[in-house]
């Protein structure tokens, strides 16, 4: 189970594995966003997911500003150490920018298996400080190998708390890729005082002919959507202290104004937990 540091970023073999006529889950979010770095496959299947529900584009926003706010706050506690798994396509408003802010000395790990990451992945070290950006290729269906690269490389150091994000990334694991057993080897590896940041797609508030519109759209693409639901989400906090307000829908965490009509059933619930 190996794995590829940002320094291969420049590996010709990337160009080959970027499957552009294959939508990709991370490009198609990218593109909810309004982010460029898409193929025209991934803006097709987006837009068919849009007809199906348009309210994905706005589940995107309310998810990072869910991620701003949880991270600021991780790193308000103390913690100066993160790793991002499964971060998706670089775009505003990033963990390292997000952490940095509060701690400019805070270390920032991305982990992720798409090659169109790592093409990033110098545009991430931009900038200049005592703070460090790495990025590495790894799978969070493996989540050995996630840590056997993060140790390899020296770059967290495991015996200090550590914020583990996993931002709409575990709703593209079907229940065969053991999802929590992934949550649970992770938090394995990091002592008492690291915090979960996660947020994870629900089918909840969804009728289900549009959630099997949705579903069939993913079906085609690199990865499935797989909601889970609020209970099945907080199952991945078991043995943690949640934060107030405990799991919530990403509007509804901790909001900084006055949330949105609607904001009770935008499809995606996110929460922060610190390990005991």
């Amino acid at each position: 189970m190996g794995y590829k540091s940002m320094w291969e970023s420049g590996d010709p073999r990337i160009a080959a594995d970027l499957r552009p006529d294959t939508p990709h889950p991370a490009r198609m979010y990218d593109y909810y966003l309004g982010g460029k770095d898409n193929f025209p496959a991934d803006r097709a299947a987006a837009e068919k997911a849009l007809a199906a529900n348009p309210e994905f584009r706005t589940t995107a926003r309310a998810n990072r500003g869910f991620l701003t706010r949880a991270v600021r706050c991780v790193a308000g506690l103390g913690v100066d150490q993160f790793l991002d798994v499964g971060t998706g396509i670089p775009t505003a408003g990033n963990t390292h920018q997000i952490a940095q802010a509060v701690d400019p000395a805070a270390r920032v790990v991305y982990v992720d298996n798409d090659p169109i990451v790592l093409s990033h992945a110098r545009a991430l070290m931009a900038g200049s400080g005592p703070g460090r950006t790495t990025v590495l290729r790894a799978d969070l269906r493996e989540p050995a190998a996630v840590l056997e690269a993060v140790r390899a490389e020296g770059l967290l150091d495991f015996s200090r708390p550590v914020g583990l994000v996993l931002a709409a990334v575990l709703h593209f694991l079907r229940d065969e890729d053991e999802p929590y057993r992934a949550v649970a080897t992770l938090l394995a590896a990091l002592p008492p005082g690291s915090h979960l940041v996660l947020s994870h797609g629900t089918a909840d508030f969804i009728p289900a002919a549009v959630r099997d519109r949705v579903t069939g759209v993913y079906d085609k693409a690199t990865a499935p959507l797989v909601g889970r639901s609020r209970e099945q989400v907080r199952e991945f906090f078991d043995g943690l202290e949640l934060l107030e307000p405990g799991v919530v829908t990403v509007p509804l965490w901790r909001p900084e104004g006055e949330p949105a009509p609607g904001a009770e059933r935008v499809s995606m619930y996110g929460a922060v937990a610190r390990k005991i």
